[in-house]
């Protein structure tokens, strides 16, 4: 693994297609062997609370009069800037950040400092903030591979400031500028969907080809066909969705493939429902098979049951082999905490209990002491950033790391954050998990792309990895507490 591709331990919004970087210095420019990056610097340690409190206590120590930080080597700042960032101490990060390029302006990390700056600032949302740094970056280490990642980087902050055709643009640029660069597979594939955030179709569809024709037999031409299914639903040209998922359905679903049979063929036989065509519409659900984690299966049964006569039947027979599925399995999923998640639900009804449970199940397993990755605590593995916006609504003021851990803070917290997406996508529990764990601000995007309303079609457009994964794990405890659970909790007989 490379050392950019390490640096994305360190950051906790991972982005679907998209890479991470540095930004360049007024006078320096590192040769792509100089160029450090913060990941160097970087442990599974770093993420520990031991070593945030143990950076900030000798912070606090070796501070001068003036409140500035001490002399340390470029490494030594480097290193504690990575406890910070795998924290999510952003402030105290962004400080050895910036004291390495200031104190040192000519040495190799000065790349990965800045990267690190302008990365911080977008996991806040500060894209105005991050976007002259990832400028800088592109334009002057254009020959270091920190320099083609923050030229990639632009077009990423560009979508999230609503200029997706700026973006489209910007990926298209890579393409040229850097035709074997490290992102050059994502970066094709998101001139794709940026055009058609951008609403030119059109320009969208000419890519598909053109991406084919450049990854052809590798996942990167699966995905540029996927892709391609989706705009064909979006835009209800259901005779070619068909026609564009049979053929996808004729390849393979290899690793890097962004897709399943699964998928396909719920879009498919969501395709032919859509045209009218309700006898093939049933036989093609009938071949996404449903099982207790089917994500696909569970749509395609409640299809069957909607669409009436032979698919009623099998929908109905679909769903009482998975509900035994899922008593088999009861001990799988308990309800502990009620009495909190009831106290923190009850004058927030939008809020389904049994879908908070779901998410605390995949989150935390319901163990109140783990600790993520990406420096989420608790039951519901809330970040400080998290916290703090939603903390006040609670009934919460000042919190310290420990209270995280504890699940009568964790709960209300998260219920809050919660109750504030079910409005933001009331009806679509897929878009709140997906919101959860990528961000709503993506979601609003995806959720604008997928153009039905319809969750599989939604669930389809979701454009991280682990976010769709994470959605199709809760939307399957959610199902299975449903069943299992009364909206109070109590158990069903």
């Amino acid at each position: 693994m490379s050392p950019l591709a390490q640096l994305l331990l360190v950051c906790t919004l991972s982005l679907s297609c998209v890479s991470v970087e540095t930004s360049p210095h007024e006078t320096a420019t590192a040769t792509p062997a100089e160029t450090v990056s913060a990941s160097e610097f970087f442990t599974a340690d770093a993420q520990g609370d031991d070593a945030l409190a143990s950076v900030r206590a000798t912070d606090r120590a070796g501070r001068g009069a003036d409140g500035q930080l001490p002399q340390l080597s470029a490494q030594e700042h480097m290193r504690r800037a990575a406890v910070y960032h795998a924290n999510r101490a952003f402030n105290e990060a962004r400080a050895h950040w910036r004291t390495v390029i200031e104190r040192y302006p000519a040495d190799a990390s000065v790349p990965a400092a800045m990267f690190g700056i302008g990365r911080s600032l977008y996991q806040e949302r500060s894209y105005a903030e991050a976007l002259p740094i990832f400028q800088k970056l592109g334009d002057n280490y254009a020959g270091t591979e920190a320099g083609r990642d923050g030229f990639y980087y632009v077009a990423a902050t560009l979508l999230r400031l609503e200029r997706p055709a700026e973006a489209a643009t910007r990926y298209a640029e890579y393409t040229t500028r850097f035709p074997e660069g490290e992102r050059i597979e994502n970066a094709y594939l998101n001139v794709i969907d940026s055009w058609r955030e951008a609403g030119r179709p059109e320009e969208a569809l000419a890519w598909v080809p053109r991406t084919r024709a450049r990854f052809a037999g590798k996942p990167a031409d699966t995905n540029a066909l996927f892709a391609r299914l989706r705009l064909d639903v979006s835009r209800a040209d259901w005779q070619t969705a068909t026609r564009t998922a049979d053929e996808l359905l004729r390849g393979s679903f290899a690793r890097g493939v962004q897709t399943s049979a699964a998928e396909v063929a719920y879009l498919k036989a969501y395709s032919l429902e859509r045209a009218g065509q309700k006898e093939q519409a049933i036989r093609v659900y009938q071949t996404v098979s449903d099982a207790l984690g089917s994500y696909y299966g569970a749509l395609a049964s409640e299809r069957l049951v909607r669409l009436g006569g032979a698919g009623r039947t099998a929908g109905q027979e679909r769903e009482a082999r998975v509900r035994s599925q899922i008593v088999a399995a009861r001990a799988n999923y308990p309800a502990p905490f009620r009495e909190l998640i009831l106290r923190a639900t009850q004058k927030q009804r939008k809020l389904d209990p049994r879908l908070l449970l779901a998410i605390m199940r995949q989150e935390s397993g319901f163990n109140p002491r783990v600790k993520s990755g990406a420096a989420a605590r608790g039951l519901m593995q809330l970040t400080v950033d998290t916290a703090a916006k939603y903390a006040a609504r609670a009934g919460l003021n000042t919190l310290q790391d420990d209270d995280f851990y504890r699940p009568e803070v964790s709960i209300p917290v998260a219920v809050e954050y919660l109750v504030e997406l079910t409005n933001l996508f009331p009806n679509l529990p897929e878009a709140v998990a997906a919101s959860y764990n990528g961000g709503e601000d993506n979601v609003l995007r995806w959720v604008k792309r997928a153009g039905h309303d319809d969750a599989g079609v939604f669930a389809s457009e979701v454009g991280f990895t682990e976010s769709k994964d994470y959605v199709f794990k809760v939307m399957s405890n959610y199902r299975a507490y449903r069943h299992l659970y009364t909206e109070d909790l109590r158990p069903r007989r």
